[in-house]
């Protein structure tokens, strides 16, 4: 592994590398579609909506309806959901210092699955109109039950039992999802559908639902970047240094789970983003959390963004789901991961 510089803070290059990317990304995906709009009336149309400049777009109304209600949002959802999951993937890796820990990890993703398929096949009082709202409290429950079977087997909460507690529980909760599915066999179709993730139905009400939680969860994330680093040394060791460990992980894990949570319920389960970003990251800028986290909700909120591009255009007309495209991006991440594990520089 590369050398990590003296200063762990995040350098001025990065930063600004980040922001160009994402407003490159953004305006990339914006521009394609159907419906041509050129860059200028972009531009002219978001200074006319968000700072109230009076300007004229030379955009018919079709376009400006088109950029405004469809083709905005889902680029900022996507924004907000690709950042919020690359952060929160590069905090489990710094919490339970494992490379392949990303949101998932401590049922997440089953909790929302069985929530989300509960709502969908209309079981007990859920209907589809609650689908986000059962996939969010799915999520939390899934890390929630994770953490009570964690404790019940360790007084201390180590990051191998919780993980252990994690696969347990998540394969309790899969197999609940599968019973369900198998008794409303109708709903299979819209139920992998959601699984499988995507920004076909982004709109800005799905933002302002969890921008609220996004900001707190990736603000409290990001406050922890320096803890992250020193429990990067080892339990002891930070324990030493003064660091209380078990409540840094559970703080980060609560609050990165919260986003993502958020994020599930209105997007679906949009795998591989956790991985992929966090580890290009460490790659090419290192390894210290004050700095892999920001860069990774930078770099995260441009990958899915431009993962939606390619889902929205490589089968054109028809629409990939985008998991498809993070798992075809994953696959081949892992390899790497692995490879460099085994020659000991991971």
């Amino acid at each position: 592994m590369r050398e990590e510089p003296r200063s762990s803070y995040l350098p001025l290059r990065w930063l600004l590398a980040g922001v160009l990317t994402l407003i490159g990304a953004g305006l990339f995906s914006i521009l394609n579609g159907p419906i041509s709009i050129g860059a200028a009336d972009v531009f002219k149309e978001i200074a006319s909506q968000v700072f109230g400049v009076t300007v004229t777009t030379g955009l018919t109304e079709l376009q400006s309806s088109i950029l405004t209600d469809i083709r905005l949002p889902r680029v900022v959802l996507g924004m907000i959901a690709g950042g919020t999951l690359a952060v929160a993937g590069g905090a489990y890796q710094g919490v339970f210092r494992n490379p392949l820990a990303d949101p998932w990890l401590l049922g997440v993703a089953a909790g929302a699955g069985l929530g989300a398929t509960l709502a969908i096949s209309g079981v007990g009082a859920l209907s589809l109109a609650l689908l986000p709202l059962a996939a969010f409290i799915g999520a939390l429950g899934g890390v929630a039950l994770t953490y009570f079977v964690g404790h019940s087997l360790s007084a201390g909460r180590t990051s191998t039992t919780l993980i252990l507690a994690g696969v347990a529980v998540a394969s309790f909760l899969t197999a609940l999802q599968t019973y369900v599915q198998q008794r409303n066999s109708e709903t299979l179709r819209e139920v992998y559908s959601w699984i499988l993730g995507g920004l076909q139905t982004a709109s800005w009400r799905e933002v302002r639902l969890i921008l609220p939680y996004v900001i707190v969860s990736v603000g409290v994330v990001l406050f922890h970047g320096r803890l992250l680093d020193v429990l990067s040394v080892g339990d002891d060791e930070a324990a030493a240094l003064g660091v209380n460990v078990s409540r840094v992980r559970l703080t980060v894990v609560v609050f990165a789970t919260l986003g993502t949570a958020a994020v599930v319920a209105v997007t679906g389960l949009i795998g591989f983003v956790g991985i992929i970003v966090p580890h290009a990251v460490r790659l090419v800028a290192g390894s210290s959390y004050r700095r892999l986290l920001v860069l990774s909700t930078l770099f995260g909120a441009s990958f899915l963004v431009l993962a939606d591009v390619l889902a929205r255009t490589v089968a054109a007309p028809a629409e990939l789901p985008i998991g498809v495209i993070t798992a075809f991006a994953g696959a081949p991440f892992f390899a790497m991961i692995l490879r460099r594990s085994k020659g000991g520089t991971l």
